[in-house]
């Protein structure tokens, strides 16, 4: 397969999943040979480029890509996109504002390229008139990072089945695996060295679940499992969070650590990792994580959870929202050494065969190559 040309657009102000997802795949596209490009939105240097630089993307230009309806800017944006065509031999969109510009230069354009949309969250895309030009007539193909948005397509009438993939995964297996050595940051941490570590990493909301760990903990603690518990993340939930530790007595068991430089560091020093938000957040992007770290795992049945892993298989799954089930599931583990070690080897293995951002850019190079030659014939 030749290297193919493909121009990523996406208008995040900030470092959201779906800008990762978009520099993910850059990176592993540019890693088999294509030529990916990241446009990215003017202004963002700090919170989004020097990020997406980071992961190891090279190629990056930028658009006003404003948020609302902008006359000015969108017509300045529809204007370069026409220009930048025959440069590509993709468009590759993210977000309804890239969506929306990507499909007005390719129909001004005399060299439209073939258009691709990922959505990365669950929420219904309305089909009202204007959405089912977009959909049916300007966009080649959608692909969703969960079977479960791929199903509103599909409800939605929007898109035919034919023309929807879901494509879950795309962590980087290369940074994240388990021969990482999480010894020092381990030892960084001042705990005791036979204590059992649990982690969970997420920002601090509601919905990641912190609280459901809490109460677990709080539950453990009844019967004299004492793990050491680890918050990786921030958010503005950090106070309310503190008080709950301080209620339930947890003050000497819960370490919030905040922003860590070296994720994978701390993922492997974990003997337990907790994925355990209580509703779907899209990609799950932590979630592939842990298990590219080979890291044994208690996930709850959300999202892509029940569409990837078999309970006792790749993970201990459980119902969100229960901490009585959560931690029956870390004293199932914190007794059973032998099943963390299954459990991990199988995540590890899971991410290796089907969801790693090389597996993930490799079938997007498939379809891509497919919407060319289509449009080619």
């Amino acid at each position: 397969m030749s290297g193919l040309r493909v121009l990523h657009l996406m208008s995040c102000g900030g470092w959201s999943s779906d800008a990762y997802w978009a520099a993910r795949v850059a990176v592993e596209l540019e890693r088999a040979g294509h030529e990916p490009t990241l446009c990215c939105r003017a202004g963002t240097q700090a919170r989004v480029i020097e990020r997406a630089r980071e992961l190891g993307a090279s190629r990056i230009e930028t658009l006003a890509l404003r948020s609302g309806f902008r006359p000015r800017d969108d017509l300045s944006d529809v204007r370069r996109l026409r220009q930048w065509l025959p440069r590509f031999d993709v468009l590759h969109v993210h977000r309804g504002k890239e969506h929306w510009l990507a499909a007005l230069a390719n129909r001004l354009s005399e060299t439209p390229r073939p258009l691709v949309r990922t959505r990365h969250i669950v929420q219904a895309v309305r089909p009202h008139a204007l959405n089912r030009w977009l959909y049916w007539k300007a966009t080649d193909h959608v692909v969703t990072v969960t079977e479960a948005i791929r199903r509103q397509y599909l409800a939605s009438g929007l898109v035919p089945a034919e023309r929807v993939v879901a494509l879950p995964g795309g962590v980087d297996a290369e940074r994240f695996h388990p021969g990482v050595n999480g010894g020092a940051f381990r030892r960084s941490l001042r705990i005791p060295g036979d204590a059992l570590l649990v982690g969970l990493v997420g920002g601090l909301r509601v919905m990641k679940g912190h609280g459901v760990v809490l109460e677990a903990a709080r539950l453990l603690a009844q019967d004299g499992t004492r793990p050491h518990f680890l918050f990786i993340g921030k958010g503005r939930h950090e106070e309310s969070i503190r008080q709950m530790i301080r209620g339930a007595a947890l003050e000497g068991q819960v370490t919030l650590l905040g922003f860590v430089p070296d994720l994978a560091a701390a993922l492997s020093a974990l003997d337990i990792a907790l994925y355990v938000p209580l509703e779907s957040d899209g990609m799950s992007r932590v979630l592939f994580e842990c298990l590219a770290m080979g890291r044994p795992l208690v996930a709850s049945r959300v999202g892509v959870v029940p569409e990837i892993l078999l309970d006792g298989q790749e993970a201990l799954v459980v119902p969100a929202g229960e901490p009585g089930l959560v931690a029956q599931a870390i004293r199932r583990l914190a007794g059973d050494a032998a099943l963390r070690t299954s459990l991990g080897l199988a995540g590890r293995r899971l991410v290796v065969d089907r969801f790693s951002g090389a597996r993930v850019a490799a079938r997007l190079a498939e379809l891509y190559t497919g919407l060319g030659a289509r449009d080619a014939a």
